[in-house]
């Protein structure tokens, strides 16, 4: 039995991803055996929102679910189909809205789509009082200019899979939402200046995550496989704690804390 202050709480992981497909038992083993006793899947459009929460089905004890259209799924936004994810919230598996928000990286739908899809999933966050599950790439200034309007009115939010500059995270921190840290972190090509600012976000407000199948650590220098797993989750809070001022120990516990606070979970588990 994993204590709190050696249990660690990935809060997205894409275990809907096709490399996954038969894998969910093992995958679950090797993430308990790390410590990683909690797992948020992530839903990224309609029918990935809806393996998502059959899967956290499937592990109740340990799995939760988010429902949402990625960005890049935008363009399949209409009223009708985010009608289905709306109702998808009333299951007690799904504990956050998203992943939604704005990526201008790649403009997979375009600028149009993604912000009338971001719009709606936070008027339901609004509504509902659901934690939002955010995403941002290349997209800060807009990304706040349509936030900033709801500041008071929103539920607790994360942006996941932080990436971005030392400006861009004051500003997050000052809207009060908590900084999801990844891999990212773990790579000196892309994310060395995260090592410089990862002391900056407030330890009530810092949680982590793999976001796998994707950003498998570069430093643990696996070469069999590209493929991140829940089980290397422990590696990137070391790799966090290296950078900041406080004992490992108390990283991890107050990751896990925030954590189980953010999507609304007690300490104990269902059974």
């Amino acid at each position: 039995m994993n204590t709190m202050e050696n249990s660690f709480f990935d809060i997205g992981a894409n275990l809907t991803h096709s490399s996954f497909d038969g894998e969910l038992e093992h995958t679950l083993d090797g993430a308990l055996s790390a410590g990683v006793n909690r797992l948020s899947i992530t839903g990224s459009n309609l029918d990935e929102s809806i393996k998502a929460l059959k899967i956290a089905k499937l592990f109740p004890d340990y799995m939760i679910s988010t429902a949402g259209i990625h960005p890049h799924h935008a363009k399949e936004y209409t009223a009708i189909y985010f009608s289905e994810i709306i109702d998808l919230l009333n299951h007690k598996e799904v504990k956050a809205i998203g992943e939604t928000g704005l990526d201008f990286h790649r403009n997979y739908s375009s600028k149009e789509d993604q912000i009338k899809s971001f719009e709606a999933h936070l008027e339901i966050a609004i509504k509902t009082k659901k934690p939002l599950f955010l995403h941002e790439r290349d997209a800060h200034e807009e990304f706040l200019n349509i936030l900033k309007p709801l500041k008071d009115e929103l539920p607790k939010t994360v942006v996941h899979c932080f990436t971005g500059n030392q400006e861009a995270l004051n500003k997050y921190i000052e809207m009060g939402f908590y900084i999801g840290i990844t891999g990212w972190i773990c790579d000196e090509r892309r994310g060395k200046h995260l090592e410089e600012i990862v002391s900056l976000v407030p330890l009530d407000k810092l949680m982590v995550e793999t976001d796998a199948p994707y950003l498998l650590p570069r430093d643990m220098g696996i070469k069999k496989s590209n493929k991140n797993e829940p089980k290397y989750l422990p590696h990137i809070v070391k790799k966090i704690s290296k950078h900041r001022m406080e004992s490992l120990e108390l990283i991890i516990s107050s990751i896990y804390m925030n954590s189980l606070s953010f999507f609304g979970l007690s300490t104990q588990k269902n059974i």
